[in-house]
């Protein structure tokens, strides 16, 4: 008799437990999705460009329709579904009606042209359709691609150089370009190109670069090798010293064809300076490429005199 009591009691203890569960779950389920909790207002930040305006309206059109308890990423990611420029989202729900949403966007690095067209792209490959190409580095190519992805090897070598490219620099390139002789080249804005040969040790390059670029010596000179980031140069190829007027009487120390210097290990930066003439000349000790072939050519036209 006292089993049986004890079982009916149990019985029923479970029985409330199940109604109370079902009626704080119920409840639950009503108070997240009531208008007690709806999202009233929206807060967004990161995102810019001509597409600004269209991205943050679809985001709080999407947001006004959940509440802060039930908070679907899916929907947020989908409503910015069309706009490759939004690479994450960082959502946040401030009770009991704030919702804070963050735009990570993948911001362009360069453009491609190819047949007077270009289109921007990013880092990783991703074409910008609807963002303006403006003054981004230039990458030129045979074709511009078909789908949204660069597939192309030596185009995403040179968008990996362009990611890897300090801030300050990135406004003061043209071009980037890749051949067979130096490898990748960056053509600065009124400014010498930058040979990086092949696509590794981006960092160390650049690094190498900036510090010959700092340095008065290499004024004037029309190119810089950083392809051995450790043994920098600097010079002026044969083309440049022709295209200014000047005498070319070089003797064996400069790259058949290329004028390319070789460096000078005793260098205090590392970098070196080859003139036209062939000499090496190490930053801190002497004239630039173009200044020693001006020498040169004064010294011969005084010696002829």
């Amino acid at each position: 008799m006292i089993t049986r009591r004890r079982m009916r009691l149990r019985v029923r203890v479970a029985l409330a437990a199940v109604a109370v569960l079902a009626l704080v779950g119920g409840g639950w389920l009503w108070l997240r999705d009531s208008s007690l909790v709806a999202v009233r207002k929206v807060t967004i930040s990161g995102v810019y460009g001509p597409e600004a305006a269209q991205i943050r309206s679809s985001l709080t059109l999407a947001a006004r329709n959940m509440t802060t308890l039930d908070v679907r990423d899916g929907q947020l990611r989908t409503a910015v579904g069309p706009y490759p420029v939004v690479k994450d989202l960082r959502v946040s729900s401030e009770f009991p009606h704030g919702l804070r949403i963050r735009v990570i966007e993948q911001l362009p690095v360069g453009a491609l042209s190819a047949g007077g067209h270009a289109v921007a792209v990013t880092g990783g490959g991703v074409l910008l359709h609807d963002v303006a190409a403006g003054s981004l580095p230039e990458i030129p190519v045979r074709l511009l691609p078909g789908g949204s992805q660069v597939t192309d090897r030596s185009t995403l070598d040179a968008l990996a150089l362009l990611s890897a490219t300090p801030a300050p620099l990135i406004s003061r390139i043209a071009q980037v370009t890749e051949g067979s002789a130096h490898g990748l080249v960056v053509q600065l804005r009124s400014g010498p190109s930058i040979y990086f040969g092949d696509a590794t040790e981006f960092d160390a390059k650049w690094t190498a670069a900036t510090e010959v670029l700092a340095d008065p010596t290499s004024d004037g000179a029309s190119y810089i090798d950083v392809t051995d980031p450790s043994l920098p140069a600097a010079g002026s190829s044969p083309q440049a010293v022709a295209a200014a007027g000047l005498a070319s009487t070089g003797t064996g120390s400069t790259t058949s064809g290329t004028g390319a210097a070789a460096p000078t290990s005793g260098a205090a930066s590392g970098a070196s300076t080859a003139s036209s003439t062939g000499s090496v000349t190490a930053p801190g000790t002497g004239s630039t490429g173009a200044t020693s072939a001006s020498q040169s050519a004064n010294s011969s036209a005084t010696s002829g005199g």
